[in-house]
C-alpha cells in the first residue's frame, strides 16, 4: 500500500535561537501516515500564540501532564492507557513520531492524549498557562555529548524556570536520562531552581508510572546506567 502524503507542521525560522533538536527526515510508514491523515485533525492541536484551554481541548476537567519529546510515543501511550483519568499533552517535532503515537491512539482507543508538533520551548511559553500542569515528563532527551553542543541541552536554568512556573503547586517534574554527565547537570540545574524541591536525596528510583523505553534498554545494553530525577513544585 502506498503511504499517504505527509504534511508536517512548519516550524518558524529563528536563526539566532539555539534549539535542542535537529529536524531529520525520518521514514514514514503507511500506518503512521494514515493515522496522521485520519486522526491528526482530531488529536493534533495547531500551534497558536495564545494559552490553551485544556478543558475545551480535552472535553473535560482533569489533571494535565505534559511530555516533551515523546519520540515514537510508546511510553506516552502506555502511561495514558494506564491512567485514563489524566489528560496528556505530548510535544514532538518529528512527523514519524507524531504518526506513530496517533496510530497507537487509534489502535488502543485512547481519548486522553493531544499532540502539538512544534518546538517545546515555544509551546511552553505561549500555549501552556502558568500553574496549569499536574506534571511534566522529559524522558531521555538528546544528551548532546560533545562539549561544543552542550548549549543545546534542553535542561538549562532558563528553561527549567519556565517549566517550574507552568506546574501547579505540588505538581511534579520527572526527568530521565541514560547519560551520566547529563544526569549530573540535570540534578544541579533542578536543585538550583527555587520553586522546585527534590523528592529524593539525589536521584530517584524509577517511578512505577514510567515504563521502560527503547532508549533505556539501549543504554543498559551499552553498559550505561539510567538516572531518574523527580522534583515537585513548592
Amino acid at each position: 500500500m502506498r503511504a499517504l502524503p505527509m504534511k508536517p507542521m512548519p516550524l518558524p525560522d529563528h536563526p539566532r535561537a539555539v534549539r535542542s533538536f535537529v529536524l531529520r527526515a525520518g521514514r514514514m510508514g503507511s500506518g503512521q501516515a494514515r493515522a496522521l491523515h485520519e486522526l491528526g485533525p482530531r488529536f493534533v492541536l495547531p500551534w497558536q500564540d495564545a494559552p490553551l484551554d485544556f478543558g475545551a481541548q480535552f472535553g473535560r476537567q482533569a489533571p494535565v501532564v505534559m511530555e516533551i519529546g515523546f519520540g515514537m510515543g510508546d511510553a506516552t501511550a502506555d502511561i495514558a492507557q494506564r491512567f485514563p483519568e489524566i489528560d496528556f499533552l505530548g510535544i514532538e517535532v518529528h512527523t514519524p513520531g507524531v504518526g506513530a503515537l496517533l496510530r497507537q491512539i487509534g489502535e488502543r482507543g485512547l481519548a486522553n492524549i493531544r499532540i502539538v508538533q512544534h518546538d517545546a520551548v515555544e509551546v511552553l511559553r505561549s500555549m501552556v498557562p502558568e500553574a496549569s500542569l499536574a506534571g511534566i515528563h522529559v524522558f531521555f532527551p538528546d544528551p548532546w555529548h560533545k562539549k561544543r553542543h552542550r548549549k543545546r541541552r534542553l535542561i538549562q536554568p532558563a528553561f527549567v524556570a519556565e517549566l517550574a512556573h507552568r506546574l501547579a503547586p505540588g505538581g511534579y517534574l520527572h526527568c530521565a536520562t541514560d547519560w551520566e554527565p547529563y544526569a549530573q547537570q540535570m540534578l544541579e540545574v533542578l536543585a538550583a531552581d527555587s520553586l522546585l524541591v527534590n523528592s529524593a536525596a539525589g536521584y530517584a528510583l524509577r517511578p512505577e508510572h514510567r515504563p521502560s523505553t527503547k532508549f533505556e534498554a539501549r543504554g543498559l545494553k551499552l553498559g550505561h546506567g539510567v538516572w531518574d530525577l523527580l522534583f515537585r513544585r513548592r
